[in-house]
């Protein structure tokens, strides 16, 4: 049977681990929202070039320059939500470490304790 003190400290890992998770996430989110930007601009600026074909498909640039703007958005979006996840991971975390810091301490004093109730024992017998 495992102690309260072990599955605590299985938790805080799972804990950390989703908490890393949401960050991977969140940073890839961000990643892809700068991408969607630079393209963008990259196609904002080749639009306004003389050896552009932007001319002859305006339509075609305009769409691609809004689903970029539109990815960019929605990424943006996505990394908001999961910058909400990680504070909220980080609290769970942080809750669970204490319970287990808690725990960890009552234990330690209570081995302290029966040691010295051991010691004062032997001391008996041995007089």
């Amino acid at each position: 049977m495992t102690s309260r003190k072990d599955r605590l400290r299985k938790l805080v890992k799972v804990q950390e681990q989703l908490k890393a998770l949401h960050e991977t996430r969140h940073a890839g989110f961000l990643s892809a929202a700068a991408a969607a930007e630079s393209e963008a601009k990259e196609l904002i600026e080749h639009f306004d070039t003389d050896s552009s074909l932007a001319g002859l498909f305006p339509e075609l640039y305009h769409r691609r320059i809004a689903n970029a703007l539109g990815r960019q958005k929605q990424s943006l979006e996505d990394a908001r939500q999961e910058a909400a996840l990680i504070a909220t991971a980080t609290a769970r975390t942080n809750m669970v470490e204490r319970a287990y810091k808690n725990v960890r301490r009552r234990d330690e004093r209570e081995r302290s304790d029966r040691e010295r109730l051991d010691l004062i024992a032997q001391k008996r017998r041995d007089e």
